[in-house]
Parts: C-alpha cells; structure tokens; sequence
C-alpha cells in the first residue's frame, strides 16, 4: 500500500509537471524529496562519518524534536532537556484541509509530505482504512474559517520569500536569481535539504495566507516562527506558494467506498491512539504514556524494522536510528550530564535552529548558497560587507542586550535596529524563547565586570561634552552613526537613538575600549583604545545618549531647521523658558498649532508679546553660554500694555490640551490668566478671585 499510495503521488506530479513544467520545477514545492522525519539542526550538524560522541548529540535532539517524550516519559534528570514540543493546533484542521487531504495525511504522512516529523500510525492492517475514516471525519467536523485576506500579489510573493528569511530553512525557487550572482553565473543549490513546504498547494490560499501572517497560532513550538509579515506580504507569498495547483485525490478512498465511520469514533480513536499526546487543545486531551525511555528496546517499536498498527513509524534512515540508539543506551546506563550555562544555551539554540541564520561561538549562519539570498536594500551599506546583509553574530549577546530589549527582539515588538537589512527576526513565541534571556545573561557574563558610572552625578557628566565628541569636531561617530531621524554621513551602521534601552552600559563601554575583541568583525575603530581621558568619554556621550530626546543632535547632522520650535508639528502648545526680546530674560513663550504665539514676561508678571506665524528659535539657547535675547521668528508682533498695580508671579499650570494658565496676584487679589487662539487671534479669560472675564485680543 506504501508502494501504491507514492506511486500515486509521482504519477500526479508527473501530470502537472506536463501542464506547466517550467514552473512546477522551478517551484520550492518541487524541492528534492526527503525520505526521513527531517530535523534541520540534525542534518546540518550530523554526518554519517562523525564519531560517536558526536553523533549522540543528535540522538539527544531527535528524542526531543520528534516529540518521543510526549510518549516514553524521559528519567527526571533529562526531562528539561528532553522535553517534547507542542504539536500543530488541529482547531479549524477541517477549514483548512479537505478530506481527502486529511485521508492521504493520517494514512501516510510520510509520503503525502516527504520529510514530516509526524509519524505513521497505520501499516495497511485489517480495519486501517475504517479507522483513518474515522479519524478524518472527526478532523474534518473541526471547522474554523479564517478571515478574508487580502487578494495576493504572487510576484512579490516570490521576492518577499526570497528576501525576509523563509530560505533560511525552505527551498530556494530556481526561478528566482539572487541579485548579486551575474547572469552568466550558476545559482548555487543549497547543500542541506530544505524543511517541505508540501502542504501549500492544497490550503485554502486564505487558510494559506493567515497561516503565514500568524503560525505560532497554529505551530505554537515556534519551529515555524512569526516573519511579522503584513497582511498583504502574507497574502502575497501564499499567492506564490500556492500557484493554482489541483489537490491530490484519496484514490484508494474512493476506491474503497467506506461507508461512515461516525466523527464520535474518530474522536475515540484519536485519542485511543495518543494523537492527544502531541496535538493539545482537543477533547479528549488527556494524555496516555508508553513505556518509559529506561527499558526502550533500541531494535523494537519506533526502530524496528517490521511494526504493527498504532506504534509510531518515522522512516528514520540510518543515521538517525544510529543516534537514537546511542542516546537511548547513554540514559539507560547513567545519569544526565550536568550542562553549562552555554551548553544549555547552544541546546535551546539547536533546537528552534537560530543557527540557521545566527552564528554563535564559532557555530551556525546560512551556509553560502542560502546567504547569496539575504540582502540589503540600501546601497550604501555595501561598504559594511556581510555586516550589511547577514543576521548578527550572537557573541556575547548576554552582556550585550537589557532584558527588555531582548524581550522585544524576541517575542515583542520593535526590537529592529537594522532596517538596510531585507531578512527580518523572526517571533518565536513567548513561551519558548523567555527562558534564552537568563541562559544568555548567565551563559554570556564576564569574570571580570566592566565598571561605568552611569550616575550622572559627575563633574563630566554632561550630555554637551558626549555631543561634541560623536559629532564631525569631536569623534565623529555620526560619520557611521545616525540619530533620531538623521541618517549617518556614510554607511548606515546601527543608530544610536536607542542605545541606552538597548544596550547595557558596561557593555557599551567594553565595546567602545575594544571593539575588535568584543565583537569580532565589526569594523568600528579602536578609538579609545590609549585615549587618556577615555573614560570620563564615554561616560560623557552615555550621558547624551540618556538625556537625547532634550539635546541637540550632534555637529553633522544638525541643521539650523532643528533649533525652530514648531507647535504644529506637535500638534499642541509648546512653553519654551528663554531671554526673549521684547518680554525680557525671565520670559515664557507659548507658541499655539494654529500659528498664534505670545510670550509672558514672568518678571514683570504680564503678558508682553504676541505674534502670528512661526514661534522661536532655539539656537542660541541650545548653542550659546551667553543666552543672548532670541527674537519671534513670525510676523505681526505686537507688544501688550506694561503691568499695573503690585504683582507677584505664583507659576502656572496647564489643562489637559496643554493651554497655559498663568497665575499671580495683583494687589493681593488671585488671578488667573489664559490665552487661548480664536477666531484669527487670541481670546484672553482672567478669572479674579473667582470672578471670570474674557477679551478678544486682535491684531
């Protein structure tokens, strides 16, 4: 029956292949078949030749990435490690998948989808056929519908796959050539096998395309991670994987005529054969156990040759039946090795495969014919080489990292700090990456701390003295460097604006010191390195980069516009304190959105200005010891009768639109003083000990 049902399978793609043969070829459908439960870090760290002590490693994976824990409880000592994986949530399977998708998958998943990790249940016994029946109309009553996506576009499907990191782990399409290998020139084929994506052609595309725009929904292991994708860049590669190919039909279904089963037996059933034990959220969910890992047999059940009905069957190929049995003997015969901080570490990494696109310690990154597809979509990060285009060296990201900002690169949001980079981090859910923060910190710590004095309390503390040295007449870090919105004068390295939340500071320091030797590869210069006053340095520019959403940027990025306050931009008052002509050195500026300006002289307790058009400039505040009077910057100024009776200036407060109100007394009464734009000009409301009056000041 195996024989037929893959005979069956090549005869359909045979078919199609005379249909349309250039682009089913073409098509990461049509990726080499893989005769074996693929586990992408065992196949990529794994070779026949290895020795044993190495090869063990990958038995120790395949237990726990092919879900055998989930079955054959693992000696306490190993559990953490060994832990299985949630299974694929099945809510919704019969919205998603037909019948006769469900029929060949629960009969046979290895050859519906070469390369699966979930096992056969069914060898072609008496009664096989009547329970996958069964089965399937239990599944297919699990309706679901997803929302209406987007109609895709599956051209800029194919760029989106080829470019945010699905090559990471599928296969290329060889109707894609990546930009940077001449036309004259070979595209190289990766040479690890790439994870099947052979399900894409019988989804629903809207299935197809919310799957993509939400997989920890329905892959909550995280091995298939969140991309961020938009609704329409989900759209638009499910439109390209999708490709208006015709599902394979159950021949031996139809065949067989069976009649129904009931979905109440094939929710039994389900459960009888511990399909609960991986695929959680269903009724029943309670879990069934085999026998424990301790007293597996290495040549019985899942790695005999001959099995019956009901025991797991993988197709395990030489190799992996050789680790798991090395593994199996390892814990039957002693106890769990005690792991390292960055033992522990390189296990998690393994297993969600980070070193697909990450390498750390000398272990990992896309090998070259799968780096030619991560790409840089600014020109001018060319001079940075790999730094532009691959994912970071995970090197002492531990030290590197806060906790906050590791949260969001990995289950958060707004963690990119790299947008000339196409290939995006990926969410690999909460649940299963929360536990890599103390791991890196632990894994990643120095012998020796970093001291920095981060107080502020220090005579060198000043955020202008950390200005100057980034900028063109100290430094010039913003040569690399960018700010806020500024780019940097060259290359567009990572941008300082959110270094303080990102990085923590004796990390900062020990990578200003040294750079070469804290992360290799990067090609900062050794600035500091010798500099006397190197310290008091960049403790002075943390200082800026703390204090930098009330500084001005640095020499080379700084134009005179930066110094205009401009209220509409904000989209409400802005009160500025300065040495204002015309309302004297105690003034207070109130510049309003709709380009009506006045200035209170807090001296004099009065107001003194108003103004129509832009507000003030900034500069020599910001760029001048001397606080020489700044000017309005607008037309129409019109200078306001002087101060009568005896006044004496109490502050102000503001309501909740940020419209001043100033209060003082006057001759012993309260008063309370607002301006307010209206109609053209100003209306201004006094309120003396209670009692309220309003003018309309025009001009």
């Amino acid at each position: 029956m195996r024989f037929a049902l893959h005979a069956h399978f090549l005869g359909w793609i045979g078919l199609i292949s005379l249909l349309n043969p250039s682009a089913l070829q073409a098509h990461p459908l049509q990726a080499e078949p893989i005769n074996h439960p693929y586990v992408f870090t065992f196949d990529q760290f794994n070779l026949p030749e290895d020795p044993d002590e190495h090869v063990i490693e990958g038995g120790y994976l395949l237990l726990a990435e092919l879900n055998c824990t989930a079955c054959h409880a693992a000696p306490k000592a190993w559990q953490e490690r060994l832990s299985p994986k949630p299974g694929p949530n099945l809510k919704g399977v019969g919205s998603r998948l037909d019948a006769d998708q469900l029929w060949l998958f629960v009969r046979s998943p290895q050859y519906r989808k070469k390369g699966t990790q979930m096992p056969g249940l069914f060898v072609g016994e008496e009664g096989d056929a009547a329970k996958v029946e069964a089965i399937v109309e239990y599944l297919s009553s699990l309706k679901e519908a997803p929302p209406k996506m987007p109609v895709g576009d599956g051209a800029h499907g194919k760029q989106l796959y080829h470019q945010v990191g699905c090559v990471a782990c599928h296969e290329p399409g060889t109707d894609f050539r990546p930009e940077k290998v001449p036309v004259d020139m070979e595209v190289e084929k990766p040479g690890n096998a790439s994870v099947p994506v052979a399900l894409a052609d019988v989804y629903d595309v809207d299935s197809l395309a919310y799957f993509l725009k939400n997989p920890l929904h329905f892959r909550p292991s995280g091995r298939m991670p969140d991309l961020r994708l938009t609704d329409q860049e989900a759209a638009d590669i499910a439109a390209y994987l999708h490709v208006g190919r015709q599902p394979e039909k159950a021949v031996e279904r139809a065949a067989l005529k069976l009649p129904p089963q009931g979905m109440e037996k094939g929710k039994a059933l389900f459960a009888e054969m511990n399909c609960a034990n991986c695929h959680g959220g269903l009724e029943p969910n309670a879990k069934t156990t085999a026998p424990s890992l301790m007293v597996l047999k290495k040549d019985q059940g899942c790695l005999s040759p001959l099995q019956k009905t009901g025991i797991p069957r993988y197709d395990l190929n030489e190799l992996q039946k050789r680790a798991l049995q090395l593994a199996l003997t390892a814990i039957q015969q002693g106890e769990a090795p005690l792991l390292t901080p960055a033992q522990k570490m390189d296990w998690q990494m393994t297993r969600l495969n980070c070193y697909a696109c990450h390498d750390r310690e000398g272990k990992g990154g896309p090998e070259d014919p799968r780096a030619q597809y991560f790409t840089s979509n600014d020109g001018s990060a060319e001079s940075l080489g790999e730094l532009a285009h691959l994912p970071p060296n995970l090197d002492h990201t531990g030290r590197k990292l806060t906790r906050a900002w590791l949260e969001k690169i990995l289950f958060g949001e707004g963690g990119s700090v790299r947008p000339y980079m196409n290939t995006r981090m990926p969410n690999f859910g909460k649940a299963q990456t929360e536990g890599l923060i103390p791991l890196l910190v632990e894994a990643d710590r120095r012998k020796t701390p970093v001291q920095i004095n981060v107080s502020g309390l220090e005579k060198h503390h000043r955020a202008e003295l950390g200005r100057k040295l980034l900028g063109t007449t100290g430094l010039a870090c913003v040569g690399c460097h960018g700010l806020k919105e500024r780019k940097s004068l060259g290359p567009p390295v990572v941008r300082l604006t959110q270094t303080v939340e990102r990085l923590q500071p004796e990390y900062f320091k020990e990578l200003l010191l040294n750079p070469q030797a804290t992360q290799p590869g990067t090609m900062m210069p050794p600035m500091f390195m010798g500099r006397k006053t190197a310290e008091k340095d960049i403790e002075s520019i943390w200082t800026y980069l703390k204090e930098l959403e009330g500084q001005p940027l640095p020499d080379g990025l700084i134009s005179t516009e930066d110094f205009e306050l401009k209220p509409a931009s904000l989209g409400r008052p802005i009160l500025f304190r300065s040495f204002i002509e015309g309302a004297g050195s105690h003034a207070i500026g109130v510049g309003f959105p709709e380009g009506i300006n006045a200035a209170f002289d807090s001296s004099q307790v009065r107001w003194a200005l108003v103004w129509k058009g832009k507000f003030l400039d900034a500069m020599s505040n910001w760029q001048s010891r001397e606080m020489l009077p700044i000017k309005p910057l607008g037309t129409d100024v019109k200078e306001l009768p002087a101060a009568t009776g005896e006044r004496e200036y109490q502050g102000y407060r503001l309501d909740q639109d940020g419209v001043p109100t100033f209060i003082y007394s006057m001759d012993g009464q309260r008063v309370e003083d607002t301006l307010r734009p209206a109609n053209g000009g100003l209306e201004r409301i006094l309120k003396i000990n209670g009692m309220t009056t309003k003018e309309v000041i025009s001009w």
